[in-house]
Formats: structure tokens, sequence, C-alpha cells
């Protein structure tokens, strides 16, 4: 059975998509859940199945602070109680499990494991997204039926823009300074191409020079949290604060072989320019859903259900950052396993 670390936030989605009245239903480690919102708007998260005859609560209706089954007409409270039984007397059993929920960087998080260990302030800290205007904010979601592990190594590795991505984010990265460290529990790769002449994407970010000095580095948390930052300036330019954009990359499982793909894209400059987020937007969709996705599902296809490390893939020297997460979340998944024995 497939392991995933449960004393841990996942994201659900983006705050917007369950409005006042509204529900939405994502299954996360192969736990069917429905978010709904209270009438004074605070998200309640539970067990999308009724204890009765297991019919989906997010096929019913929401209702004030309670969801109601469509199948036969229960009614349960954000604590998972039933509130309501129009068929006789409400008993213990009629409860659904509910679980900590927070709202923060736009974002919808979600606790599966042990309750009394949610603390929101192990929430990653995604604040580039607040400090962004929502005009610079390009957020997208990319369901793929794929592990979400091959996805955080996609993230991990970005050489792989070169050759799947040449028209907007490649060319540079084969070729780039790189280094990789551990930092605590996160790990941390740069990438660093000087006097480069800048892919499409960032050219406009270079001021339109043809030489420019590319910086890139991404952060991955366990699970699969990544925040990816890049900033393009004219070669010898120093980098500011000003240059920089900040993306958050999302992996969240829903089973083995698919995945909630999550991402927020910010900058710190032409933050009012929607010429420059149409352009955006449709070279980080061009990038993610018409190349990575394919790539990723024909990857996942050819691996099946099998174990990625039991296949005994050959590792190149660009792989070490994915391998350092990959063997450090296996222990954190480890160490939670041992805990509860």
């Amino acid at each position: 059975m497939t392991k995933y670390l449960m004393n841990t936030w996942y994201q659900a989605g983006f705050a917007d998509e369950v409005p006042a009245g509204g529900k939405l239903a994502r299954t996360i480690c192969e736990v069917p859940l429905v978010f709904y919102r209270r009438a004074e708007g605070s998200l309640t998260a539970l067990v999308d199945r009724c204890p009765h005859r297991f019919a989906p609560l997010s096929a019913g209706r929401v209702d004030g602070d309670k969801i109601f089954c469509g199948y036969h007409g229960l009614g349960f409270g954000a604590d998972g109680k039933c509130m309501y039984n129009p068929h006789g007397p409400i008993v213990s059993a009629l409860a659904v499990r509910s679980f900590p929920v927070v709202e923060r960087h736009t974002i919808i998080w979600v606790w599966l494991g042990d309750a009394e260990r949610a603390d929101p302030a192990l929430i990653s800290d995604l604040s580039y997204i607040d400090e962004t205007p929502p005009q610079a904010r390009i957020s997208g979601y990319m369901p793929t039926a794929a592990n979400y592990q091959l996805l955080s190594d996609n993230i991990l590795d970005l050489s792989h823009a070169d050759f799947l991505h040449p028209d907007t984010l490649g060319g540079i990265n084969s070729t780039a300074k790189t280094t990789n460290r551990q930092e605590g529990d996160k790990v941390v790769v740069d990438w660093l191409a000087e006097n480069c002449e800048p892919p499409p994407a960032f050219r406009v970010t270079a001021h339109g020079a043809d030489r420019a000095d590319v910086w890139t580095e991404v952060v991955w948390g366990a699970p699969a949290v990544m925040t990816l930052g890049v900033a393009a300036v004219p070669a010898g330019q120093p980098r500011t604060w000003h240059d920089e954009g900040y993306t958050l990359h999302n992996m969240v499982p829903e089973t083995a072989t698919s995945t909630h793909y999550f991402y927020c894209s910010t900058r710190r400059f032409r933050v009012d320019d929607e010429g420059f987020s149409q352009f955006l937007r449709g070279a980080l969709e061009q990038a993610f859903v018409q190349e990575d996705k394919p790539m990723l599902e024909s990857q996942q296809a050819r691996i099946g259900n099998t174990d990625f490390w039991s296949l005994a893939p050959v590792l190149l020297k660009i792989d070490a950052a994915s391998t350092r997460a990959r063997r450090l979340l296996a222990q954190k998944i480890a160490d939670e396993a041992a805990a509860l024995t």
C-alpha cells in the first residue's frame, strides 16, 4: 500500500474555489474530502462519504452550517456529527471524520494526520503570494496522471527545460553553474547562467538585452511544496529585489498515480502590465499543460504501478537534488510510521 506523509499540511485548492454556499470535492492521499463554507464564511473539511450508504456528500447541498446528503437527506455539521435525520433518531455512528483546515496565502490547507499536531505555523511560508497584487498573480491547477514525486523531480531538475521547453523557458540550464544542498528540512538547488542568450520567457524581464545573467533557485519542502525563484538582468548588471519573481509549485498526491498540481506565479516587476500577464500566462500554460503534463503522464505509463527505485534508474549528476528530496521524504514517512508502532 502506498504510504504518504500524513502529519503535514496539504493544499486542497485555492480559496476562491469554494465560494459562499459552495463546496469542493477533492481526493488527497486517497482520502475523499469535501470542503464547504459555513454561514459565517469559515471552511469545513469532512470525509466525502455518508456513513449511511456511502454516497458522496459533495453530491448533496450546503445549507448554512450543514451539508446534506443528496441520497437520503441526512445532514452533517462542521464537526462531522449528524445534525438531521429525517428517518429517525440520530445515533452516534452517524458521523464522518472532520479535518483541520486553514486558509493562508490564498490557499486552502488541510491536515490529514493527528489533529492535535495541526499547527498552522507549520504551513510553508509563501508570503510572496500575499505581497503580490492580485493582477500580477497567475494561479493554475493541472491534474496530472502521474505520481507526485515524478512531478517534484521535474521541478528539481530544470535541465529538462532545454529539451522539453525550447521555445519558452529552455536553452540555458544544461550549461548553467548549479549547486544543490540540504538546509534543515529543505532541499535547495540553484542555477546561474551568465552572459547567456535569454530564453523567450525571460527576454522581457531582462529589459530586452541580447545577453543576460539568469538566476534560478528551487526550494523544496516535504512532501512536495516548492518555490521557484527567478531573475533575469542584462549581463553584468546586479540582481535586485525588484527583478525577482517567485512561483509556487505544489504537488499534492491524489493517488499513487495521480497528482493535483497547483501553481501560482508572482512577480515584483511590471505588476500592472496586463499584456505581460497574458504573455506569461500563455508561456506557463504551454510549458506546463502542453509539454510537462504529456511527458509526465507518459513517464508514469511506462513505470506503471512498479516502485520507482525497484526499476534501478540510472542516476545522473542532474538528479542530485531530486534524489536528496526523495530520500528525505522517505525518511520522514518512515519516521512517522515508526512513531505509530
